[in-house]
């Protein structure tokens, strides 16, 4: 599907997620942040006094034009009233010079609470972010497979870093702004009141004409930042499914194909985030232009007031040359705030947007039902059953129908069939990665459902046909989820593996870097380490699905021996397309379409003559004996699969 016939309109991948989620700010400041009260007291308190600070030096400006320059009374200046009149200077060179020491001492102290309203706010952002990236994460890995199934890497990755990191801007930019918001236009609102009651309505004038201006914007600029969460999780995506599948890019020659689709999803990114784009630049000029209206008035009343030494209109009074000034200083300071507070605004609606991606993902709830106070599993035997049962990814298809089986403790089973016939599901739903629709799934008489997670998965060790490595040494992939093992127990796994030996010709043997997913090593070699990882663990129950798929024939030899002495007297479930390597299986299930067709021995099925022989025939390569029946259920289950493949690639 070419990038053009993309609906980009109605495809965000969390909208439900952020339908659901509840109150995600009030969440995020009390939740989350009251562990970290006393840093955000901090920045609050300090900030507040930092911006009452700010507003002294005009005032005192004030002071020192009319008791200096106008030779008014110096002590009877409104803001030295609340001081004792014993402490104020009498001579004019006094005055100056205590109006100048005021003014220096509250630059300094000033900068004392600027530096400790920074140290604040930034430590609760940090703190909170960091909180919220972990529990975000926590709980995404612990959400059942199925919603993994229909979300992309990069999607999932926005959240934990693009959405996250939006957050701490409006914890510590937003929330410092909007203090120093609400201290300057109340603090410059009351000392205007207190100085002339008639000037400070015309200097205040335009704040109603703001909050609809505002009002009009937050509900305009919403839902445009939702768009905008959406598309950089698409971008990412592109990008993180692009590096990942460099190797096929490449070998396919098809960068130029790829280009096109990166172009195509950041195109769509760039219109969503130009449309809030230019409606922000539309708004915050205009909010300044209405904000400066309250500076031209205040100017040209003020200014003829003191100028004509007359009340202009309706007003009365006498209007002094300081008190003009600092009108004209505080008017020229609100301006700066009234423009600001569309930025607060806009941090705050990014933040909201990118909240309920989080939180409704927090809200998540799987089918998976986890009981906190669930027994641990004790097995004893390792003998599991089957019990009728069925499972489909959805309600529109069932993917395994009807399964039953039992398999005695330290038995080995094998599962064979064709592709999509559900074996590696069946497998899955063993690990509980889904729970089943109906039926029951039982170790040593212990129902799935009923045990701890946790214990489940410490008694089953998996080794899947990816055999994925993270990024760190060989021995730290050996040693994932047992980590407590020395090194001789790390050697003996891999010597059980067949991989001490390749180990050993690296260039730092164990503490070799293997790269991202392991790509410095071959994919055999990927496939032994998973198995000595499997084998450290020593579980209870070990699952093999293809476990020796990326192995030549001789490797595959050694392997499966090691493999023999590994499933001794525990029970093992197998998953093989070469059905060389499970003919020695105590019993083997043939699926088909999600239903047991066959089960029983190699030889016996062998002589049955049905699919396993059928599937022997192909491998042997007596293709020409096989019936026409199989070959025609063979054309359509592959067309069937192709159809499956075409479907979920037009859902990504």
């Amino acid at each position: 599907m070419s990038g053009s016939d993309i609906d980009w309109e109605d495809d965000d991948p969390f909208e439900e997620q952020r339908e659901q989620a509840e109150s995600p700010m009030r969440r995020l400041i009390f939740d989350y942040g009251r562990p970290y009260w006393f840093p955000m007291i901090v920045g609050l308190f300090s900030s507040i006094f930092a911006r009452a600070l700010d507003l002294l030096p005009a005032l005192l400006l004030a002071v020192a034009i009319d008791a200096v320059f106008d030779e008014a009374v110096f002590h009877e200046q409104v803001p030295l009233t609340v001081l004792p009149e014993a402490w104020l200077p009498t001579s004019d060179t006094e005055q100056f010079a205590f109006v100048v020491i005021v003014i220096a001492g509250s630059f300094v102290l000033g900068a004392v609470f600027h530096w400790l309203r920074n140290w604040g706010f930034n430590s609760f952002s940090q703190d909170v972010q960091h909180d919220v990236r972990t529990a975000t994460y926590d709980k995404m890995q612990r959400l059942d497979m199925e919603f993994f199934s229909n979300k992309q890497t990069g999607e999932m990755m926005s959240v934990l870093s693009n959405d996250v990191n939006q957050l701490e801007r409006f914890l510590n930019e937003g929330m410092n702004s909007a203090t120093r918001l609400i201290v300057m236009v109340v603090g410059i609102t009351f000392l205007l009141f207190w100085l002339n009651p008639q000037l400070a309505l015309v200097s205040l004038a335009p704040v109603p004409l703001i909050a609809i201006f505002t009002y009009l914007f937050v509900q305009k600029i919403q839902p445009k930042y939702a768009a905008v969460r959406s598309s950089v999780g698409k971008v990412n995506s592109r990008l993180e499914n692009n590096l990942g599948g460099i190797n096929v890019i490449k070998s396919s020659n098809t960068e130029e194909y790829e280009s096109d689709r990166v172009e195509d999803v950041s195109q769509n990114y760039y219109d969503k985030n130009w449309g809030a784009i230019w409606l922000r630049i539309k708004f915050f000029p205009g909010l300044q232009v209405i904000s400066g209206i309250g500076f031209v008035l205040t100017f040209l009343v003020g200014g003829y007031w003191v100028l004509m030494d007359t009340a202009p209109g309706p007003f009365t009074g006498t209007l002094e040359t300081g008190v003009f000034v600092a009108f004209i200083m505080y008017t020229q300071q609100l301006v700066w705030p009234m423009a600001q507070f569309g930025q607060v605004i806009n941090m705050y609606q990014r933040a909201e947007a990118s909240s309920e991606r989080i939180f409704g993902l927090m809200d998540e709830e799987g089918r998976i039902e986890r009981e906190v106070d669930s027994d641990a599993l004790e097995v004893r035997d390792g003998s599991v059953e089957y019990d009728h049962v069925e499972f489909g990814y959805d309600d529109s298809e069932r993917i395994i129908d009807d399964v039953s089986f039992d398999v005695d403790g330290g038995e080995t089973v094998a599962l064979v069939g064709p592709t999509g016939a559900g074996k590696s599901t069946v497998l899955k739903l063993l690990l509980r990665l889904y729970d089943v629709d109906d039926g029951s799934i039982s170790i040593d008489g212990q129902d799935l459902r009923d045990v701890s997670l946790p214990s489940l998965r410490r008694s089953m060790g998996y080794v899947g046909q990816d055999s994925f490595l993270f990024y760190g040494t060989v021995e730290e992939n050996i040693t994932y989820g047992t980590f407590d093992a020395d090194r001789e127990e790390i050697i003996a796994a891999a010597k059980a593996a067949e991989a001490h030996d390749f180990i050993q010709n690296l260039p730092d043997g164990y503490d070799t870097m293997v790269g991202e997913r392991g790509v410095k090593l071959s994919g055999g070699q990927r496939q032994r380490i998973a198995i000595a990882r499997a084998v450290l663990k020593d579980p209870d129950i070990l699952i093999l699905d293809e476990a020796t798929s990326d192995v030549d024939t001789e490797t595959e030899m050694l392997i499966q021996r090691s493999i023999d002495d590994l499933t001794e007297n525990r029970t093992t479930f197998a998953i093989a397309h070469r059905l060389s390597t499970i003919k020695d299986a105590d019993m083997i299930l043939v699926l088909e379409d999600g239903q047991i067709v066959e089960r029983g021995s190699h030889e016996q099925l062998l002589a049955n003559g049905g699919l396993y022989s059928h599937l022997w025939g192909v491998q042997a390569g007596e293709i020409d004996e096989l019936p026409q029946e199989f070959i025609e259920r063979a054309q359509r289950r592959q067309a069937r699969t192709e159809v499956d493949l075409d479907i979920d690639a037009d859902d990504d």
